[in-house]
C-alpha cells in the first residue's frame, strides 16, 4: 500500500525530505517516526498512521515532496496481531489505571487472579490505588499524585496528615522545603558546539541551509537595503539587569538583554509605525500593522532560525524573558513548530554573544526593517560635566527597505529605541 505525504499545516503544500527514520524491511507501529521533513525552515517528524512492514522508499533525502505524493510503500499487518503486541507491551510495563467495579481491584501482576479489594471504600470516595508498586497502600487524590510525579516525589516515603493517613498537597509542600533551601541558581542550558565543517570534504546543500539561502536571496534580490549604525549608552540597563538577574533566576526566569531590547523595539515601533509594516507589491500598498510580532535570530545546530514572539506589546518584561527562553530552547532542541517561525513584523538579531560589534543584517522578506545588536563594551565617555567616566556602550546596526522608509523615519526609529535602552526603568512599566 502507498503512504502519501499528509497535510503538514495551513498553507504548506510541499516539504523537503531531510532524513529517513526507517528502511525497507522495518516493522512499523502507529505513531512511530518515518522520516524528518522540512517546511518553511522548521523540521518535523512524519508519524506513521499504519501498522506494517516497509517495502520501499520513494524519495531520497534532499528531494522536495508535494502533499499527496507517495513517500513509501508498505505491507499492512493484521490489526489483531498489532493489538496483541500492544497489549503485551502494556503488560510488561506493569502499569494499569483501569476502573474498579464490584469491589474488585485489578491484579498487581500479569496472570494473577483478581482479588476482593480491602480498600473498596476508599475507591468509592475517589482515592486512586496505584498497581504493581509499593504505592498500592498509599492514599492520595489524583491531583496529589500528579503533583508528586511533576516534583519527582516518591509517595511511599511521605506520611500523610489527612484522614486515614491520606496524603494531602500540604504534605508534598513540606517534603520539598528541604530541597528548596538553599535555592541554587538554575544551570545554564548546555549548547551544542557548532559544526564549521572539515577541510577537504563536501557538504550536501540541502535542508535548513538551502532554505535559509532561498530566503536570503529573495530578500536581497527584492529589497533595496540601506543601513546605518548608532550607539547607545546602556550603563543603567547593565546595572538594572545585574540587580534583577539573581532574584529572577530563583523564580525560574532567565533575564537576558534580549528581553529588554524586544520591549524597547515594541515601544519604538509604536512611535514610528511605518517601520512595523510590509509592502504589498501586488496591491501596491504599504500595510502598517497594528500587532507587534517580533522575531529574533537564534543560532542552532541546523542553521540560523528566527522564532517569533507574538503580541509582544501585550507582554511584560518577565513574560518576554520566559517566552524568549522557551522558543530558544525549542529551536536548539529541534522541536520548534512551523507557526512559531512565521508572521514576524520586525526582527532583532544579535551578534554580541559571539563577540561582534557591528553587522549588516539582511531584512527578512516581507518585513521592512531589522536591527543587529553588538556586544556591550566598556568605553571612556564624557559625562555632563565633561569628566571622563566609564560607560557600557552597545552598537546598533539597522537595515531598512528603502522602498518604504527614508533616512528621516529610520533615524527617528533608531532614536526612539536608544531612548528606551538608555532609560530602562521605563521598560518595567
Amino acid at each position: 500500500m502507498d503512504y502519501r505525504l499528509p497535510e503538514l499545516g495551513e498553507g504548506i503544500y510541499e516539504a523537503e525530505l531531510v532524513a529517513w527514520r526507517v528502511q525497507p524491511g522495518d516493522s512499523v507501529r502507529r505513531g512511530q517516526s518515518l522520516a524528518e521533513v522540512l517546511t518553511d525552515k522548521a523540521s518535523m517528524e512524519l508519524p506513521s498512521s499504519f501498522i506494517g512492514v516497509i517495502e520501499s522508499l520513494k524519495a531520497a533525502p534532499g528531494s522536495r515532496i508535494k502533499v499527496g505524493e507517495v513517500v513509501l510503500t508498505y505491507r499492512p499487518e493484521a490489526e489483531e496481531e498489532a493489538a496483541d503486541l500492544s497489549q503485551a507491551e502494556e503488560s510488561r510495563e506493569g502499569v494499569s489505571s483501569a476502573r474498579v467495579s464490584g469491589g474488585l481491584t485489578p491484579s498487581a501482576r500479569l496472570g494473577e487472579p483478581a482479588m476482593p479489594s480491602p480498600v473498596s471504600r476508599e475507591l468509592r470516595e475517589g482515592t486512586v490505588i496505584a498497581v504493581d508498586t509499593g504505592a498500592m497502600r498509599v492514599k492520595a487524590a489524583p491531583s496529589v499524585r500528579l503533583m508528586a510525579r511533576q516534583l519527582g516525589i516518591d509517595l511511599t516515603q511521605i506520611r500523610g496528615s489527612g484522614p486515614g493517613g491520606r496524603i494531602l498537597i500540604s504534605d508534598l509542600k513540606a517534603a520539598i522545603q528541604p530541597i528548596q533551601q538553599p535555592t541554587a541558581p538554575r544551570p545554564a542550558p548546555s549548547r551544542q558546539l557548532p559544526d564549521f565543517g572539515k577541510p577537504g570534504t563536501r557538504i550536501k546543500f540541502q535542508g535548513v541551509r538551502r532554505r535559509i539561502a532561498e530566503h536570503m536571496v529573495l530578500s536581497k534580490r527584492t529589497i533595496p537595503h540601506f543601513g546605518y549604525v548608532d550607539e547607545a549608552d546602556v550603563t543603567q540597563l547593565v546595572r538594572l539587569r545585574e540587580s534583577l538577574k539573581e532574584p529572577l533566576a530563583e523564580r525560574g526566569i532567565r533575564l537576558t538583554y534580549l528581553a529588554f531590547i524586544v520591549k524597547a523595539v515594541v515601544g519604538a515601533l509604536k512611535d514610528v509605525p511605518i517601520v512595523n509594516a510590509t509592502l504589498d507589491e501586488e496591491g501596491q500598498e504599504i500595510v502598517l500593522h497594528d500587532h507587534y510580532h517580533i522575531g529574533f535570530a537564534v543560532a542552532a545546530p541546523q542553521g540560523l532560525l528566527v522564532p517569533v514572539v507574538r503580541d509582544a506589546d501585550r507582554k511584560g518584561l518577565f513574560d518576554l524573558a520566559r517566552e524568549i527562553e522557551k522558543l530558544t530552547e525549542d529551536v536548539r532542541a529541534n522541536r520548534i513548530r512551523p507557526e512559531d517561525l512565521r508572521g514576524g513584523t520586525f526582527t532583532v538579531t544579535s551578534i554580541g554573544s559571539f563577540g561582534g560589534l557591528i553587522s549588516t543584517p539582511i531584512i527578512p522578506h516581507p518585513q521592512v526593517g531589522i536591527v543587529g545588536v553588538g556586544k556591550i563594551v566598556k568605553r571612556p565617555v564624557y559625562d555632563q560635566n565633561l569628566n571622563i567616566v566609564p560607560a557600557d556602550i552597545v552598537y546598533l546596526s539597522f537595515s531598512f527597505d528603502h522602498r518604504v522608509l527614508d533616512g528621516a523615519a529610520a533615524t527617528a526609529f533608531g532614536n526612539a529605541l536608544i531612548r528606551r535602552l538608555q532609560n530602562p526603568a521605563t521598560l518595567l512599566l
